[in-house]
């Protein structure tokens, strides 16, 4: 069997992994240039889930490269007013998490795989086998396709014309403030991710990141000391970001009443570390008959960024896909009957969550802090609250 990925995102490049180890015929289409055309991003937290995908799927080298690269991702979570007021703190779990740059994690992904750079897909023709057109004119061939082209996927928009994503009514301004400056920072916002919870419509989170290197590798072009740094995030539903707003004031405007510290971050944040998030996510739709074609990651259930599982959804998704079709037989059938209850489902918690974060009434979230403040004085109660919160 061939098989062609179109994207070499997170996803994606798991799933050649997987399929090489299986000794399955596999191909690599991606739109960017070279390896070193997607430098940025902030980094991603892996979860035991995705973790656990990475280790199957990638070959030991790799997954070796991978840990030593990575920092800790698990240092437990706060709940917080605007005032910086505990509400509930969150143990860090026993189970390993790591945060990962994005760079590092995609080099690391690339390593061993020929992928085909500059290759932007255009459209697929299905006869007896498929037929791949790219914008540069050339054509290739498959028995199987994968569609792992992120939340605009061409793919998608042939195969499944009327799913797609949409705008959930949350827009969020981020930055990074970098902490090797800034030893003012309050110890309980370097320690663990926090999410402050104020009294109006809107949220913030906030994670710092340690300073490990692009790669680990000093002879790698790619490697540089990355500074320490921590990001945040605020949104709200009432936000409209357009041309020329100055993004660093407006959050300034909305936060002037919350704790200086918060202020004062967003203040210092170099202003090209900030920019907008238009947050989106895919709609719901019904099973589809399985072909010789498919999808994976943001591709087919793209989900908002408030409960980070986004990139861990995609690597589980490369892992059940490689081990389905390893496996032989009806391997769609079984692969889009699985994800489709777990994709879809971290769909809808992701779009709650993102509701209740920058939309949810003063009264939701009185009562909110109530429950967090009744389970921080309860700890049988907060253990069974939050089983699995690094989910």
């Amino acid at each position: 069997m061939r098989i062609a990925v179109i994207g070499g995102g997170i996803g994606g490049l798991c799933l050649a992994h997987g399929l090489r180890k299986a000794g399955v015929d596999v191909a690599v289409y991606e739109r960017d240039r070279s390896r070193t055309d997607r430098l940025q991003g902030y980094r991603v937290h892996i979860n035991p889930h995705g973790a656990a995908a990475l280790r199957e799927c990638l070959p030991a080298a790799n997954w070796e490269r991978f840990e030593r690269s990575a920092g800790s991702g698990g240092n437990g979570f706060g709940f917080l007013t605007e005032q910086l007021k505990p509400l509930l703190l969150l143990d860090p779990e026993a189970e390993q998490h790591y945060s990962a740059s994005r760079i590092t994690l995609r080099q690391v992904l690339l390593d061993g795989l020929d992928v085909r750079f500059g290759k932007r897909f255009e459209r697929y023709e299905q006869g007896d086998d498929i037929t791949l057109h790219f914008e540069d004119g050339t054509t290739a061939s498959c028995d199987l396709l994968v569609g792992a082209d992120g939340i605009r996927s061409r793919v998608r928009k042939q195969y499944l014309p009327h799913a797609g994503t949409e705008e959930v009514g949350v827009t969020a301004i981020a930055g990074k403030l970098f902490l090797d400056e800034n030893a003012w920072v309050p110890s309980e916002l370097v320690v663990r991710a926090n999410s402050i919870i104020p009294t109006g419509r809107a949220g913030m989170f906030l994670a710092a990141h340690d300073g490990l290197g692009v790669t680990d590798h000093p002879d790698d072009p790619l490697f540089d000391n990355v500074r320490p740094y921590l990001m945040w995030a605020y949104a709200a539903a009432d936000m409209t970001v357009h041309d020329g707003l100055d993004l660093q004031r407006e959050v300034l405007g909305r936060i002037s009443r919350w704790s200086p510290e918060l202020q004062r971050i967003v203040a210092a944040s170099p202003v090209e570390t900030i920019s907008e998030w238009r947050i989106r996510s895919s709609r719901a739709i019904d099973r589809w008959q399985p072909t010789n074609v498919t999808l994976l990651g943001d591709a087919i259930h793209a989900m908002t960024p408030m409960r980070g599982v986004g990139a861990n959804i995609a690597l589980r998704d490369a892992q059940l896909l490689a081990r389905c079709i390893a496996e032989g037989g009806d391997a769609i059938a079984r692969y889009e009957q699985e994800m489709y209850d777990y994709g879809f489902a971290a769909v809808r918690d992701s779009l709650r969550a993102a509701k209740q974060f920058a939309d949810g009434s003063p009264v939701v979230r009185t009562i909110f802090k109530t429950v967090l403040r009744t389970a921080s004085a309860v700890p049988a109660l907060k253990r069974v609250m939050f089983a699995g919160q690094g989910d």
